[in-house]
């Protein structure tokens, strides 16, 4: 019995997201142009943002990997539940 990986989110999902996405970014960008201050402010502003930002990509793929992990650990446990199973039934036909 094999079960192929369907991604739960839709295409519209995915689009919102990404375009969400683009706004925020060009919106921190332009209030850092027009921000009144150094460039040095302005930059270590700008840098926190961008590191906020690979933070945040880095955790999701982390709670998504562990996710993955524990399904892939619990169709694991299924099959050699299924196998023992399996194998005492079709003992006790015998």
């Amino acid at each position: 019995m094999s079960t192929k990986y369907q991604n739960s989110n839709t295409q519209a999902f995915s689009t919102v997201a990404w375009i969400s996405f683009g706004i925020s970014f060009i919106g921190m960008i332009v209030g850092l142009v027009y921000l009144q201050m150094d460039i040095y402010q302005k930059a270590f502003i700008g840098m926190t943002y961008l590191f906020s930002i690979s933070s945040c990509f880095v955790l999701a793929k982390v709670v998504r990997d562990k996710q993955e992990g524990e399904d892939y650990v619990k169709k694991i446990e299924n099959a050699k539940n299924q196998q023992m199973i399996s194998k005492y039934i079709g003992t006790e036909d015998d």
